[in-house]
């Protein structure tokens, strides 16, 4: 078309200097650059036809007077120049214009002799580019001057512009590496190629300035140049002029590398893999051997070609980009297949007979970096696995790079909590795959290391575990890796300093156990990896202080034992310190040594520190305690078999300094506060760290030996703290720190002289007296109107302080009750104690000197808070104490001995008071005063009391659950609360109260969600306060219970679907869990049993112990009973389908797992009531679980109650729709027809109704009713044989005849395969419903069997553990007696399960694989190409084919996605739509898979379609209407042209009638079906396919491109 329309050109004029000039007249518009284009070129062609010698200078005026100004975006025209543009063209039909101009420039130069216009064009355009910045953008003139430079660099002449000829490559190349996105893509797309072909000059200077160390390192621009100039820097046999090659080049394939792993975008990754593939093609056909060396120092290379080797090379590489090119799909079923050639590159790669490495291991790397950047985790994890893999399958050379990789993009994917989850099937507690195999893996992977090497590697894996923040799992899994590392000494004082930082991360998570756990396993790491002739005795005690004695490291545990021995075998072994230590130290090796001499030097208090007013702080006690003890341990150890009194009289030789010390308490006035504060301290901590975890004390002679040491000092160390306490001598704030630690101290004595046993007279019976005294009279004394000072406020709260712990002291320890002579004035005291009553702060300036002293004083606000909940202390002791002198109504006494109890309404206002001005961590006192009071006023108080219930749910519902306090605040408020005598009195006067209590009860509930266990501490107290009388059987001992047995309900059924990562913490908690003793984590932290399962444990428990002869507790379990299913018919109403294990599902299992466990107590009576709902419930379409329970229940009923057969025969005269979902539930029943019959002693007529019901089933036209009749038939008919009932003789051939047909079922197919299975289901071949009936079946067994998750299923160990509720030694129902344990899940309607799965893992290389097809052709691009719509099609390097695809009349965002992508996979120019939002609907983006970013959009709104038409006729497309109508084409007759456009019609009203009149054809998809018409998105696809398909044979070459070219009559009419 191009050579029709410049011959009607030149036809109009013999003189193209004429043709030309008109051209440059007038606006200057796409069409008539574009057709100034075509003549010029023509020109170029026939340069000597109608021009003569005055066309170069033609050609120069066009240049200089039109072409450059119109790129420059000059307006003014001298001499011919052109006329002013029409107004502002949009972006692509500027670009367009300016590309025309660019080839028609070119043209010019060539006309005009070429190197001398060329190069002053050149050296202009460079100028423009300089002045644009180092950093230019397209809107300035860099566009422009890249398109001169484009036109103008072919003609540039090697030698003589070859200094020009750098510095536009120079200027390429900066602009491609350094632009912005739109002008790098243009430089590399068009300049950079273009000056490819100008010679090898100008491209070793782009290649020069692209491998040089300080070009930018820009991966994803740097592959766009590469890609580029790929056919240059990567040239086949056949090229003309040799330049370079880039396969030598080091720094190419690291840059291909970076693309290939870690580009985020897949276009990047895209041209990774082109010059990967081209380079690899190239090479092949080359045949000649090449080598690019290793990064640094010897290894092996980036990349080799040997001819020798060709076959295996191919091989190698067309495995590796396939898994590349698949890895790209992020689809996890295509992408597991291929795997398995990954193990193939290794053997490729790897030589075992030199055990070295063939290829460079960077490229094995790039696979797993892609495989862990994916967005699929599930991906990532298969990566992840493999990885690890290897070291068990195959023998690997070692590699720095595989180490730097372990250590880099490994652990960055392992922090990835999700990693860790349990694979399918797995049972929960058994632990983590992938932790388990990166266990297996680190140890393998560290035994192979050289030993230089193993050292570093080491340090640096776990400094890396410091570098960032991990959640708990990872961390506890690379921990226990460490751990399992075989001893070795590759660590030393930094490493065991990294692994000091490791500890203080596992601190951050607020899961305890796991933190616990981990700190465990990274002590043993410690023990196992620290070389201790690099390590002194001090660094390894500053390392364990790191761990949490309560969490981890405590006396009696395995571990405590393992560091013991540690520390034995290396005793002598340990260095020196290079340092002092803090509390300066003489350095020795030797254990004991080390001990004596810290114990000296922490006694000894520097005189420099006596002005000190501050309390020490604890962390040196905690130390010298820790290795005191450890020490003493160490020695038992080595005096195991010898001496026992050895070990005493180590432990002796440590503390005579300390006993030296505390003996002096009493008569030593004059000693170092300081001095006295570390003893106590010390002598605190010991006995703390010295309790035994997990076993008694009795046997422990070293806490029998502390003990004895402490009692010797108890009564001066009593004495002193009674004179500290009571003599003014505390009057600062620091003070109240060390009144704290002196009460602590008093607090332990007392428990210890209760220890060894209480006698009457000891050193601390002697202080209490005194001490309650002294603070009785400093808080009597008054200020007598002055101004308080700070010492007297600080006594105040000292005193305040000491007689809340005497009152407590009292409470717990019955032989402190002292006489009630003097009693009776500290009683009266407390009860007339003014309540709230705060300290006001001391005199100014006094209290402006002393706020500064140091960090650890305490703002006044905190110390009136402790003082206040100090009173509180004290008056919950006295409530205690009197609470039957508390009245039940606020009476009037003119004078209350004991006001405080005996006016209970106005100290229930003060608790209201007190909670308002308390902190929630002070609350606790006040909530044990008010479960005290709110019993005793609820019936005469009720406003009162439901106000303290509110503020107290505040104060708790404000709480986190990672707050230390959180749980003792809620069992204090659940203990007032929930109190028994509270819901017996709410219940009876069913006022407010009643309603507010059950008002909390489900926010509780409801909170649970939240924060789990809540609910626990709930139902275990209320079922403990209902234990007793319920056990003891009196008559309405539940009635509490009754009024509130929706608690028990929602007990029953309670449980929720957690979020992935909340199960994934609870089956890592389980597995640690179950390790036991071997986790010391387990000893040490208590067992809270906050799961969700001990809420229904509890439930059931509770259940169990309820009588069924006691009317009371009948009552109760009937009225549950009921509730169960009217919950169960609720549910089944709220959704008539539901999923498996959905919320639903679980909730009706557990109804009827506790229907089942009520069901002893169910009588006839109550049965009466409640049979036709059980009948109904088998009536719903129920999932399997529920529907055995429904089943195993029913069988019970009618073996117990045979009264109930009658109803039961009833079921099956449904109508048949209702039969089709329920009968095979009644079949599954008649089944277990011998245990039904077991107590009927006249089978005869039963056995007869059975038969007769089950024969109509087996001929039923539904196959799973014939086989469940079939079943029940055989069951049945055994029963028969086995009763010899003659009437039945008759039946017999009948009954055989059915029976044998289903044994002998002809072929292997799915009928013979059912029959099969459900004869063996569990159900049917092994379930008994009287043997098997226990907890067990109930809530382990038939879930298990069932299918359910294993989040339902309830070991029988969790039932035996929780011991919050005993159960009576008879208790038998626990196990199943059978062999229904040991069955696996599986259930016959299922498909096989076990025949192919597994098979893509375990097959050892696929013949075949699935291949997504990633389209890719990147030649260099023709400059000459039409510019509509290229520039997306360019960045790809697509074909860009001549078909428009119009959807404008198209509503849904799902067939317009769809049709995106079938646009842009077979390569439409462009797809029109209504609206350019469509592409950011959700629905759209899931069906274009990211199509729209490929593939130019153009919107055309409906109503501008017939304009739209009609300018595309004019351009010569053809317009087809995809359409039935009366002159339509069939799809297979119809022959597309090149130029064509395609119009879709709407979904619903299909192309309109105004519409079908621009068209030219309508074609017809020809159909062999009844349904008239097909998806829109699928007649488009079929359409676009048939035009590629005629395009490809028609140019045999998919790639095959044209030229633009503008309509020829358009031009013709212009001519005139």
């Amino acid at each position: 078309m191009e050579w029709v329309l410049t011959e009607a050109l030149l036809a109009q004029s013999r003189d193209p200097r004429v043709l030309l000039g008109d051209l440059c007249r007038g606006e200057a518009t796409m069409e008539r650059v574009e057709t100034l284009r075509f003549l010029l070129q023509r020109l170029e062609d026939e340069a000597a036809r109608g021009g003569g010698d005055a066309l170069p200078e033609a050609a120069r005026e066009v240049a200089a007077g039109y072409l450059v100004p119109l790129l420059r975006g000059l307006r003014a025209r001298p001499a011919g120049p052109p006329a002013p543009p029409a107004p502002e063209p949009g972006p692509q039909a500027r670009r367009r214009v300016l590309r025309a101009a660019g080839a028609a420039l070119r043209s010019c130069a060539r006309l005009a002799g070429g190197p001398p216009l060329a190069a002053a064009l050149a050296e202009e355009a460079l100028r423009d580019l300089a002045a644009a910045g180092p950093a230019p953008s397209l809107e300035g003139g860099a566009e422009a001057a890249v398109e001169v430079l484009a036109a103008v660099g072919p003609c540039l002449r090697p030698r003589e512009d070859g200094p020009l000829l750098e510095r536009v490559a120079q200027a390429a190349l900066v602009l491609a590496l350094a632009g912005d996105g739109e002008a790098a893509a243009l430089a590399a797309e068009r300049l950079l190629p273009a000056l490819g072909q100008g010679g090898a000059a100008a491209l070793r200077t782009v290649w020069g300035g692209l491998v040089a160390p300080s070009a930018p390192d820009r991966v994803g621009l740097r592959l766009q140049v590469l890609s580029a100039l790929a056919e240059r820097l990567l040239p086949e046999p056949a090229a003309r002029e040799a330049g370079p090659d880039a396969r030598g080049c080091a720094r190419f394939w690291r840059t291909v590398q970076a693309g290939l792993a870690l580009a985020e975008d897949a276009l990047t990754r895209k041209r990774a893999r082109y010059l990967l593939q081209r380079a690899v093609e190239v090479s092949a056909e080359r045949g000649a051997d090449c080598t690019c060396g290793p990064r640094e120092g010897n290894g092996p290379s980036l990349f080799w070609w040997s001819e020798k080797k060709k076959d295996e090379l191919l091989k190698f590489w067309e495995s590796y980009i396939l898994i590349m090119e698949t890895l790209e799909g992020n689809q996890i079923h295509v992408i597991k297949p291929v795997l398995p050639k990954l193990n193939n590159l290794f053997e490729y790669a790897v030589s075992e007979e030199n055990a070295c490495w063939l290829l460079h291991p960077s490229w094995h790397m790039c696979i797993y970096k892609r495989m862990f950047e994916s967005e699929n985790k599930i991906l990532t994890r298969e990566g992840v696995i493999h990885f690890l893999e290897l070291c068990e399958t195959k023998v690997l050379p070692f590699s720095p790079e595989f180490s730097e990789f372990i250590i880099g993009p490994l652990m960055d994917t392992l922090s990835e909590s999700s990693l860790y989850s349990r694979s399918p099937g797995q049972l929960i507690g058994s632990g983590s795959p992938l932790g388990l195999k990166l266990q297996k893996f680190l140890v393998t992977y560290v035994s192979l290391l050289p030993e230089e090497i193993k050292s570093i590697f080491l340090l640096k894996f776990i400094q890396k575990m410091t570098s960032r923040h991990w959640c708990a799992v990872p961390i506890l899994f690379l921990s226990k890796a460490l751990a399992s590392v075989p001893r070795c000494k590759a660590l030393g004082l930094q490493g065991l300093l990294a692994l000091r930082d490791v500890l203080q991360c596992t601190m951050i998570t607020h899961q305890i156990l796991l933190r616990g756990a981990a700190q465990c396993y990274l002590l043993q790491t410690a023990m196992n990896l620290v070389d201790v002739e690099k390590v002194s005795l001090s660094d390894v005690s500053a390392f364990l202080m790191s761990l949490r004695q309560e969490e981890s490291l405590a006396r009696g545990t395995s571990l405590w034992t393992e560091l013991c021995d540690w520390l034995r075998v290396n005793e002598s072994c340990f260095g020196h310190s290079s340092t002092c230590s803090s509390i300066g130290l003489h350095e020795t090796s030797s254990l004991n040594a080390y001990v004596k001499n810290l114990v000296q030097e922490y006694i000894k208090s520097p005189a420099w520190e006596r002005e000190k007013c501050c309390v020490p702080d604890w962390s040196e006690a905690k130390l010298v305690a820790l290795m005191v003890l450890l020490a003493v341990d160490v020695e038992g150890m080595k005096s195991r078999y010898s001496e026992k009194r050895r070990t005493q009289n180590v432990l002796r030789i440590f503390l005579d300094p300390l006993l030296d010390a505390l003996m002096k308490f009493g008569t030593n006035a004059y000693m170092p506060l300081l001095k006295t504060d570390r003893c106590l301290q010390l002598l605190l901590k010991l006995l703390r760290t010295c309790l035994l975890k997990g076993s008694s004390t009795h046997d422990d002679e070293v806490f029998t030996f502390l003990q004895n040491f402490v009692m010797s000092a108890t009564e001066s160390v009593s004495e002193f703290i009674l004179r500290r306490l009571t003599m003014n001598e505390l009057s600062i704030v620091a003070d109240l720190d060390r009144c704290h630690l002196y009460l602590r101290v008093l607090t332990e004595l007392t428990d210890l002289h209760l220890r060894v046993g209480w006698k009457r007279g000891n050193p601390i019976w002697r202080v209490i007296s005194p001490l309650k005294n002294a603070s009785i009279r400093h808080l009597q004394d008054t200020d007598n109107g002055q101004e308080p000072t700070l010492g007297r406020q600080i006594q105040r709260a000292v005193s305040m302080a000491a007689l809340a712990t005497v009152c407590e002291a009292a409470d717990q320890t019955p032989e402190l009750q002292l006489d009630c002579a003097d009693a009776g004035p500290m009683d009266r005291f407390l009860a007339s104690l003014q309540l709230n009553q705060t300290l006001r702060k001391p005199h100014t300036q006094e209290q402006s000197s002393f706020f500064e002293e140091s960090s650890s004083s305490q703002g006044w606000g905190k110390i009136v808070a402790q003082y206040v909940h100090d009173q509180w202390v004290c008056l919950s002791f006295l409530l205690k104490k009197y609470h039957t002198l508390i009245p039940t109504t606020e009476g009037e006494l003119l004078e209350p001995i004991l006001p405080a109890a005996q006016m209970p309404g106005r100290t229930l206002q003060s608790a209201l008071d007190a909670l308002t001005i308390l902190p929630s961590d002070q609350v606790l006192p006040v909530f044990r005063c008010m479960k005290i009071l709110v019993p005793k006023l609820l019936a005469s108080c009720e406003s009162l009391c439901i106000e303290a219930i509110d503020m107290a749910w505040k104060i708790i519902s404000s709480l986190s659950n990672t707050q230390l306090i959180f749980w003792s605040n809620l069992k204090a408020f659940v203990q007032f609360v929930f109190d028994t005598k509270v819901l017996t009195v709410a219940a009876k006067i069913k006022g407010q109260a009643y309603f507010k209590i059950k008002e909390i009860m489900y926010k509780m509930i409801e909170m649970s969600a939240i924060k789990t266990g809540v609910f626990n501490i709930l139902i275990s107290y209320c079922c403990q306060s209902w234990m007793v009388p319920a056990s003891s059987g009196s008559q309405g001992s539940l009635s509490s219970a009754k009024n509130y047995s929706e608690l028990v309900l929602e007990a029953c059924i309670f449980g929720t679907v957690f979020r992935r990562d909340q199960r994934l913490i609870q089956d890592v908690q389980t597995f640690i869990e179950n390790l036991g003793h071997d986790c010391a984590a387990n000893v040490v932290i208590e067992n809270t049993k906050r799961e969700d399962h001990y809420v229904r444990i509890c439930a059931v428990k509770f259940l169990c112990l309820l009588n069924g002869s006691n009317m009371s507790h009948k009552l109760f379990m009937e009225d549950l009973a009921i509730k169960l299913l009217d919950k169960d018919e609720l549910v089944s109403k709220s959704r008539t389908r539901y999923y498996v294990n959905s919320q639903q599902h679980r909730v009706k299992n557990r109804i009827w797992q506790i229907l089942l466990v009520l069901f002893p107590s169910f009588d006839q009576n109550f049965l009466n009531r409640i049979i036709d709902k059980i009948f109904q419930a088998g009536f719903i379409n129920n999932q399997a679980s529920i529907k055995y329970y429904i089943e195993w229940i029913l069988i019970l009923i009618l073996h117990k109650f045979p009264q109930f057969l009658p109803k039961f025969w009833d079921c099956f005269s449904y109508g048949e729709e209702n039969l089709k979902t329920s009968i095979c539930t009644f079949l599954s029943v008649l089944s277990h027809l011998d245990i039904i019959t077991q107590n009927i002693p006249e089978k005869k007529l039963i056995l007869k109704q059975a038969l007769v019901t089950v024969l109509q089933g087996c001929f039923s036209h539904n196959f799973s009713v014939r086989l469940y009749a079939l079943v029940a038939l055989k069951k049945i008919w055994s029963v028969c044989k086995t009763w010899r009932i003659e009437e039945f003789d008759a039946l017999t051939s009948v009954v055989e005849s059915s029976l044998n047909q289903a044994e002998n079922m002809h072929g292997a197919g799915n009928a013979k395969k059912n029959w099969q299975r459900i004869q063996d289901h569990f159900f049917f071949a092994t379930f008994h419903p009287l043997k098997d009936y226990c907890l067990e079946t109930i809530f382990y067994i038939l879930p298990r069997l069932s299918g359910l998750v294993e989040d339902e299923w309830i070991a029988i160990d969790k039932f035996t553990r929780f011991t919050d509720i005993p159960v009576d030694a008879g208790f038998q129902w626990y196990l199943s007696p059978t062999q229904l344990r040991e069955l696996k899940p599986g259930d016959w309607a299922q498909q096989d399960i076990g025949s192919n799965s597994g098979e893509a893992d375990n097959h050892p290389e696929w013949t075949d694989v699935q291949k997504k097809i990633i389209p890719w052709k990147n030649t260099v691009p023709d400059l000459d190409l039409e510019p509509v719509f290229q520039g997306r099609a360019a960045k790809l390097g697509k074909s860009i084919s001549r078909l428009v695809v119009v959807a404008s009349l198209i509503d849904k965002p799902t067939n317009l996605g769809g049709l995106s992508r079938t646009c842009e996979v077979f390569g439409a120019s462009v797809l029109v739509v209504a609206n350019l939002q469509c592409i950011h609907d959700r629905q759209f983006q899931h069906l274009s898979v990211s199509a729209e970013q490929w593939l130019p959009l153009v919107e055309v709104k409906p109503p501008q379609l017939t304009n739209y038409l009609q300018q595309k006729k004019s351009e010569g497309y053809t317009i087809i209407g995809v359409e039935q109508t009366a002159k339509s084409v069939d799809l297979t007759q119809y022959c597309f042209p090149e130029k064509s456009l395609l119009l879709l019609g709407n979904e619903r009203e299909g192309i309109p009638a105004n519409l079908i009149q621009q068209l030219d054809v309508c074609v017809e998809i020809p159909q062999q079906g009844i349904i008239r018409s097909l998806n829109v998105h699928v007649s488009g696809a079929l359409l676009i396919w048939e035009y590629t398909r005629q395009q490809l044979l028609r140019h045999g070459d998919p790639s095959h491109e044209v030229r633009a070219f503008s309509e020829t009559s358009y031009w013709f009419g212009q001519m005139k």
